[in-house]
């Protein structure tokens, strides 16, 4: 560099410095980002009062993307928190976090946060939908929103008599324990889980949670308040019963476990110390097969699926059953629970001769001869 531009430099160094003081920003403000995060950790050290009552650990905003708006800040961020005593590992909640610039502290460069709430399109979590009462059973959590006391300690006994019968039925280790969310309407139900309100219109209760062979730490039973205040006695317990064995066979359903081995071993486990025969659990099949509709096949996975013709998913859920029924009266309740757990590590034709001794055409004639002499 030559020594004039040497010695300009030098000069307009020391006035841009002088200019930058004058205008009362001799040195730069930290970054709003980081600022926004530290906020964020800050508030989130503990959880907010209005869940006090629900036993929650390790709770943590994971800040992804932040944007500002003026005076105010939007925080991306993954909720991790875990139930303590029932969850495995931490569940999640995209969440969006509001904050406003606080002009008291740090000459106006401070954020607060001033509002949590789902981020857009992603489900609420239940204490978003209002005050969250907690009832605690011997192997339940019920968390519930616009309920009375007494139907939370209903849910949590009839949860509590389902888990030993859940246990009986699947001998296999499993966490032992069930979390029931009990909204307060349907549409409240179906918010949570993300799907229209007429999904579940008529349903009992529904168990989220992922599955694929491992642990799934958010499993919850979420119960439909309208479709189960409907329920008889002897009903509700089948429901609670049926969806607590979803929690306990979790690590061993996979993408590959049929649909009707599923449900059907889900509502075996209900019925099987139940007074109910055939014709009295399955009406709706029942009703077809006496009309001369007898079913050709097992049912396939679509015939599960929410929101469609109730009619026709009774009588895939029916028919699920009285397969399962099948096999454990044929083969022995050993060797269901041996046929769950290698079709989900295995294709269907593959478990059945591993576990049964038997292919699935076969299968499939003894279940259309047992729905004959059963239902005919």
């Amino acid at each position: 560099m030559d020594p004039l531009r040497r010695a300009f430099l030098r000069l307009l160094v020391p006035a841009l410095c002088l200019l930058a003081a004058a205008a009362g920003c001799a040195a730069p403000a930290p970054p709003v980002d980081g600022r926004v995060r530290r906020a964020v950790a800050d508030w989130a050290a503990a959880p907010p009062a209005r869940l006090a009552g629900i036993p929650l650990e390790g709770w943590a905003y994971e800040v992804t993307s932040v944007r500002q708006d003026g005076s105010r800040a939007f925080a991306r961020a993954e909720l991790r928190y875990r139930l303590a005593g029932y969850d495995t590992a931490p569940a999640g909640s995209a969440r969006e976090v509001e904050l406003a610039r606080d002009p008291g502290a740090d000459g106006g460069t401070a954020w607060r946060v001033t509002a949590d709430r789902p981020a857009p399109g992603a489900p609420p979590q239940l204490w978003d939908q209002g005050e969250v009462a907690v009832v605690r059973g011997a192997h339940s959590l019920v968390l519930g929103v616009g309920q009375s006391p007494q139907t939370l300690s209903g849910l949590a006994a009839e949860a509590d008599r389902a888990v030993p019968a859940v246990s009986a039925a699947w001998p296999r280790p499993w966490a032992g324990r069930v979390v029931v969310l009990v909204p307060g309407t349907l549409e409240a139900m179906a918010a949570l889980l993300g799907r229209p309100a007429d999904a579940y219109r008529g349903m009992g209760a529904v168990t989220t949670g992922a599955t694929g062979g491992g642990p799934a730490p958010a499993d919850r039973v979420v119960v439909n308040p309208e479709g189960y205040a409907q329920l008889s006695q002897a009903g509700r317990q089948i429901v609670l019963t049926h969806e607590t064995t979803h929690v306990a066979t979790r690590t061993a359903t996979t993408a590959r476990t049929p649909q009707w081995l599923s449900e059907g071993f889900a509502d075996w486990a209900a019925y099987r110390q139940g007074p109910l025969g055939p014709a009295q659990a399955a009406p709706a099949l029942a009703r077809s097969v006496r009309r001369g509709d007898l079913p050709a096949a097992l049912p396939d996975d679509g015939a599960f699926a929410f929101g469609g013709d109730q009619e026709a998913m009774a009588r895939a859920y029916e028919g699920a059953w009285l397969a399962c029924r099948l096999v454990a009266d044929r083969w022995g309740d050993a060797a269901l629970v041996r046929l769950y757990e290698d079709a989900g590590r295995a294709p269907l034709p593959t478990a059945l001769g591993q576990a049964l001794g038997t292919d699935p055409a076969a299968l499939t004639k003894a279940w259309r001869e047992e729905l004959r002499t059963e239902l005919g």
